[in-house]
């Protein structure tokens, strides 16, 4: 068993969440009203069935990681602690802090390292995966980044858990190593994808930088302004205001921002100062320092400018409850999967909470599969032609523009037209930029011909992974002629159940990624109008 990773495992984007993870547990709440508010904050899209398992299975998971030294917060008496979140019907929150991702990282990586039959392979790149001839995941091909060298890594199962995709968007929240890269290659692998169109915007990030100011702060109460001093949240979201979900939010910000009552710099006010500023340092220490450092406000005194950003894509490799792919022995997990337990929007506070759940599940069902399998063995020919794929491009001399200037149009073309508000005309004009940095990052070329920690060559491979992502977001967006969750369309503003309750697959096939749907599972919920 081996866990390979291209960063060091404590650096993964896990790090950087931080208001909390969802679950019922305490007496007056019930997982029954937990999924019920996934499922609503999903626009009914969310698989039913795979969110009641989140959800029922959430307290013990808590509980689990708590014992294993997480040091979720308490309150004066000595239990444990909750905030609330947005869409949520009770405070259902644990936390540690503004820190809670990595304070999670951090104990289970100390538990990884307690198991000495698990391999690790840290700083490795993995460039593609690999098949036997009945089709079945046998394994991958990965590049060491010390040195360049390329290795086949035999596996009766292979689970990637390689994050999201926000790197196609800039600016993001999301870390410079979240390129979609399981998303593709699972993608090339024939497994297909679903809700790739639906991409979340956070209300609340540094314009310009991206830089996330956790929910957390809402979460504690603070308000939301526009540059005529309005609480502007009262004509969106009455009975909920700041904790409505994240893309009515986002949507009222960018609404009050486009129709001229947000201030110059194209932001809306977040002030914190009306939490004490005790609770603040205790409970939101990291977002002080982010407001000094980057944004030059104490948070304390005054209030911090933001507006919607980047954040995370509820779509992914299409799976099962057990984390399998269509593809036999490939599994999913994490932001890279879609189980589907977010829908058309993720709340807060529930990413963690399905990576965790559907990772344990996923690797449960992966060594329960794979015992008593022979080792396969993949076609050697795998190896061969992934080294000359990348001897091709150190070779090649430069002719066109660098990895960076294509990376910047894709992101900003991206943020552009398929943000908070799309339509068709935006959509297929970033599908045709897509389509063209596709052929041209074919040619493009890089300055370092090295081996030891060349990150060029690296950047290539992941603008490649990039831009298949990007170019089925885009296929999906235009697909689904209707507005649900985070997918608003202008030019098809109303939600159609009739047509469109159903999830949009996509496989690869040549030039242009196969749409079909499938259905949405229902249990006990029905649609209804979406009110906050």
């Amino acid at each position: 068993m081996g866990i390979i990773s291209k960063v060091h495992p404590v650096r993964s984007h896990s790090n950087a969440a931080q208001g909390g993870i969802n679950a019922a547990l305490q007496p007056e709440d019930s997982w029954e009203s937990h999924a019920y508010d996934t499922v609503k904050g999903s626009d009914f899209l969310g698989d039913q069935d795979a969110i009641e398992i989140m959800c029922r299975e959430a307290p013990e998971e808590i509980l689990h990681l708590e014992h294993l030294g997480v040091t979720f917060h308490r309150n004066e008496e000595g239990q444990l602690g909750t905030r609330a979140f947005g869409g949520a019907s009770a405070a259902r929150t644990y936390y540690v802090a503004d820190i809670t991702g990595q304070a999670i990282l951090h104990v289970l990586y100390e538990q990884l390292m307690k198991h000495e039959e698990v391999e690790r392979f840290e700083e490795w790149f993995t460039t593609a995966l690999v098949k036997d001839d009945a089709g079945r995941i046998a394994g991958a091909v990965t590049r060491n980044i010390r040195d360049g060298s390329l290795e086949l890594f035999s596996a009766r199962a292979v689970i990637v858990a390689t994050g999201g995709n926000g790197q196609l968007f800039s600016p993001t929240t999301n870390a410079l190593i979240c390129t979609g890269d399981g998303i593709a290659m699972a993608y090339r692998a024939g497994a297909p994808l679903m809700d790739m169109e639906m991409v979340q915007y956070h209300p609340t990030t540094l314009a310009g930088l991206g830089l996330l100011i956790t929910e957390g702060a809402r979460g504690e109460g603070a308000h939301l302004y526009n540059a005529q001093g309005e609480r502007f949240m009262e004509k969106y979201a009455p009975n909920k205001m700041e904790l409505a979900s994240r893309d009515v939010v986002s949507r009222a910000e960018q609404t009050e921002i486009d129709e001229g009552r947000g201030f110059p710099d194209g932001t809306v006010a977040l002030d914190i100062t009306v939490v004490p500023r005790k609770r603040i340092h205790e409970a939101l220490r990291e977002i002080v320092n982010v407001g000094r450092d980057f944004a030059g406000v104490d948070i304390t005194r005054e209030p911090i400018h933001i507006k919607p950003g980047n954040h995370y894509v509820m779509g992914g490799v299409k799976t099962d409850i057990n984390g399998q792919t269509g593809v036999p022995g490939l599994y999913a997990a994490g932001e890279c999967a879609c189980i589907s337990v977010h829908g058309g929007n993720r709340l807060g506070a529930n990413s963690l909470l399905d990576t965790l759940i559907f990772g344990r599940r996923s690797g449960q069902h992966a060594a329960a599969s794979g015992r008593g399998l022979p080792v396969p063995e993949p076609a050697k020919a795998e190896l061969a032609a992934e080294r000359e794929m990348i001897d091709s491009i150190v070779s090649r001399e430069r002719s066109g523009r660098r990895v960076s200037e294509l990376k910047a149009e894709m992101g900003a073309v991206m943020d552009k037209d398929c943000s908070v508000f799309r339509d068709e005309g935006r959509l297929q004009g970033a599908l045709e930029v897509i389509k063209r940095l596709q052929e041209e990052v074919t040619t493009v070329a890089v300055d370092d011909k090295g081996s030891v920690f060349n990150q060029d060559v690296l950047g290539v491979l992941e603008l490649q992974f990039m831009l298949d992502n990007a170019e089925c977001t885009l296929v999906g967006a235009l697909e689904r002629r209707e507005s649900r969750g985070a997918q608003f369309r202008t030019d098809f503003p109303e939600r159609n159940d009739g047509e469109w309750l159903k999830h949009i697959n996509l496989t690869a096939n040549g030039d242009v990624p196969a749409v079909s749907f499938s259905e949405v599972t229902m249990t006990q919920w029905q649609p209804e109008e979406r009110k906050y």
